[in-house]
């Protein structure tokens, strides 16, 4: 929903900002959550929030993880009054379908609209395999920081958390300097994450790792910000916000099951963690030179860059 109003509440020149903000904040309230999660259950702040005494009242609060609970509670709160804020887009959607066989052939519909369209197989391929390749490598990394750093999986998780600041650091700097216009220049980001991946097999150096897997979230970040921007707009205007948001989760939920399937396969084969890397590197950059060299080939059967700002749409049935 929060990427789906975007294309509501702003005009196509601003998507690319916004979801670099959206993106980095995600980031930084996840970071900020499991922070928050291990204070609440910490000795000494548990402590202060059980001796909090509401007189007459008796909350039936006497654990440290009802404690928290309810701070997370009245966080949600909070965030719900925030919603209250977000203003009317003057978006009116049309009677949807309820039956089961009708919404599968409008899905099917919309699916096929989306990858037909030059621009939306572009951005789409992009989207589905950096969801699919993201899950993978938070595995990877654990299991890669057990073999080369001999670090233990509470502290190899810290590992993923650097990845995360990466990814939001990425995700602003796109958000800041690449327009919607400019959105497929960041594709040979993506073969440059894949490369910069497949170096992890030679690190050994525990800053050089900090710094390495900030830089492979940068990469991921700055291209797969101005690639949903480009997804989301063409999606509105072919379809609508919530069909194409549909659309696009189906095909990355896809995306992160089969590619955890192949690692599990690798990783019961017992296949050596460097092997893995190379092929997961590899996979990346073969998989983003197909898009890039796809997205060549329908440039040479007509421009279709210019599609990318034009607020109508072209099929009827979708407001």
């Amino acid at each position: 929903a929060k990427y789906g109003i975007l294309t509501e509440l702003l005009p196509p020149e601003k998507l690319v900002a916004a979801n670099g903000w959206i993106e980095g904040l995600t980031v930084v309230s996840i970071i900020l959550g499991t922070v928050l999660g291990g204070a609440l259950i910490s000795p000494r702040i548990a402590s202060v929030l059980l001796a909090i005494d509401i007189p007459r009242i008796d909350t039936g609060i006497e654990t440290p993880a009802e404690a928290a609970i309810i701070v997370i509670a009245a966080i949600y709160v909070i965030a719900a009054i925030f919603n209250l804020f977000i203003p009317d887009t003057g978006a009116r959607y049309g009677q949807q379908q309820t039956n089961p066989l009708l919404l599968m052939r409008d899905f099917y519909t919309c699916f096929t609209a989306l990858w037909k369209d030059k621009l939306g197989q572009i951005s789409l391929a992009v989207t589905t395999l950096f969801w699919g390749a993201g899950a993978t490598l938070q595995f990877l990394v654990l299991q890669w920081a057990a073999v080369h750093l001999g670090l233990p999986l509470d502290k190899g998780a810290l590992l993923q958390g650097i990845t995360a600041v990466g990814v939001a650091l990425g995700a602003v700097i796109a958000g800041r300097f690449i327009s919607l216009k400019r959105s497929v220049d960041v594709l040979p980001a993506g073969i440059a994450m894949g490369i910069v991946v497949i170096g992890m097999i030679f690190v050994t150096s525990t800053p050089v790792v900090y710094a390495l897997l900030i830089v492979i979230g940068a990469m991921a970040g700055f291209f797969v910000v101005p690639m949903n921007a480009l997804l989301q707009h063409r999606g509105y205007v072919l379809l609508s916000a919530g069909h194409s948001i549909a659309v696009q989760n189906f095909n990355e939920n896809i995306s992160i099951l089969l590619m955890l399937a192949l690692y599990s396969a690798m990783i019961k084969a017992d296949v050596h963690i460097n092997t893995i890397i190379v092929s997961f590197g590899a996979f990346v950059v073969a998989a983003m030179l197909a898009v890039m060299l796809r997205h060549r080939y329908n440039q040479s059967r007509g421009d279709s860059l210019h599609l990318i700002g034009m607020k109508t749409s072209r099929q009827r049935g979708y407001p």
